[in-house]
């Protein structure tokens, strides 16, 4: 349950360090909701446009299955001009990233 959680975070992270690259951005929006040990909620939104929202929420509470799973998105401009979004899940079946620009699974 906490690797999944720390996983997630650590995800995000790394996703807006390695593509933040505009020196004078601010945050416009910043928003945490952290609802004890069944789950959390954030999102942010910065003036260069990079966005990210994350849910957390444990599932099966109780139960030898018990695990948390993450539902999230983030987006950004990237240095040609377009915007990538990517969403995910990450729960007992491991990262599930999806984005227009991402390869699919055969």
């Amino acid at each position: 349950m906490r690797t999944c959680l720390v996983f997630a975070l650590c995800v995000a992270v790394a996703s807006a360090a390695a593509i933040s690259d505009s020196k004078n951005a601010v945050i416009v929006r910043s928003d945490l909701e952290n609802i004890g040990v069944d789950g959390y909620k954030y999102g942010y939104e910065t003036s260069d446009g990079k966005s990210a929202n994350e849910e957390g929420q444990l599932k099966n509470v109780g139960t030898q299955d018990e695990a948390m799973e993450v539902r999230g998105q983030f987006s950004y401009t990237g240095a040609d001009g377009q915007v990538y979004t990517v969403t995910y899940v990450a729960n007992e079946l491991g990262f599930q990233p999806q984005g227009a620009h991402l390869p699919k699974a055969a």
